[in-house]
């Protein structure tokens, strides 16, 4: 059976951020029914109970695996069910985690050359000793198997893909133009498949835009784990604890004729959930009308501990 554990279901900085006090963090900060934090976006999937692989390590990681204990050690004094960590993009939010995995504990860590790159040429990254940690490139549009550290299978393949989106915030480049140095392999977004029954889901925490090749994509599939940082582009603004829009951080937003929402409509997605989503959308509270809209289209909104099996 493949499981999925949402570890953190925020975007960065979590929820409630730690220094924003709009109306939807201060709902979540005093506890508001139908509200709870959550923690920058991760994901832990396992087809066999055993070896479960990280997808995205948050800043939140150790906390995450204090909370959830499927990823407390277990057979010995030094011991992890997480065999290896995948990465969609180099936001802080999904790459600083990292940090976290630094004690002597075997690991394999895929991600795109990109990202890769980003990790090489900053030297705090090398905490990874490399005598326990391997570094592999993922490769696009090629389904293999997920290796342990020793070279063994650990029951899931997956399949990356390459979204529009942008670079990370914290390697942008004001020089090289609109699009401050994004390249192809920025952002990605991954199908993931059990080796045991190959049953399958998707991931695509980023996505800035709903093309026809990823429609035609995901079309039919059983779950897919979505971008819902924002429920309007202007949602910083209008909140007025920021100035960019969701596009210009390379997102969609989860409203509108642009929006997720509307692009899912005839796609036949049998369950829909919003992932990585951020501190000022009214989505996480329960009995927003937003809310309300989200359920009335067949989405859910994630929380952190949620599980979902295949």
């Amino acid at each position: 059976m493949l499981k999925i554990l949402i570890l953190g279901s925020a975007a960065g900085g979590g929820s409630p951020q730690w220094n924003c006090n709009s109306e939807v963090s201060k709902a979540v900060r005093i506890g508001q029914t139908g509200t709870s934090p959550r923690t920058q976006s991760s994901i832990v999937v396992t087809s066999n109970d055993e070896e479960w692989i990280l997808f995205n390590a948050s800043p939140d990681l150790g906390a995450q695996i204090l909370n959830n204990k499927q990823m407390h050690p277990k057979k010995d004094l030094r011991h992890s069910p997480i065999s290896g960590v995948v990465l969609t993009n180099g936001d802080v939010d999904h790459v600083a985690g990292l940090l976290s995995l630094r004690e002597r504990q075997n690991l394999s860590i895929y991600a795109h050359k990109r990202v890769q790159s980003v990790l090489n040429s900053n030297s705090i990254f090398n905490v990874l000793n490399s005598e326990y940690v391997d570094r592999r490139e993922l490769k696009m549009n090629e389904k293999f198997e997920l290796k342990n550290k020793e070279g063994e299978g650990v029951g899931l393949q997956i399949e990356a893909f390459e979204v529009p989106g942008k670079i990370a915030l914290w390697l942008e480049d004001e020089s090289k133009g609109e699009n401050f140095g994004t390249q192809e392999g920025d952002t990605i977004g991954l199908k993931i498949y059990s080796s045991i029954d190959n049953k399958s889901f998707f991931y695509i925490p980023a996505c800035a835009k709903m093309t026809d090749e990823l429609a035609n994509r995901i079309k039919g599939s059983e779950v897919v784990l979505f971008d819902g940082t924002l429920w309007k582009n202007n949602e910083m603004a209008s909140s007025k604890v920021g100035e960019k829009t969701g596009q210009r951080m390379g997102h969609m937003n989860n409203s509108g004729e642009d929006g997720s929402i509307e692009a899912f409509k005839n796609l036949d997605v049998k369950r829909k959930v919003f992932i990585h989503i951020n501190t000022t959308n009214p989505i996480l509270l329960g009995e927003s009308k937003e809310r309300k809209i989200v359920e009335e289209n067949g989405w859910e909104v994630s929380y952190d501990g949620m599980e979902i099996k295949l």
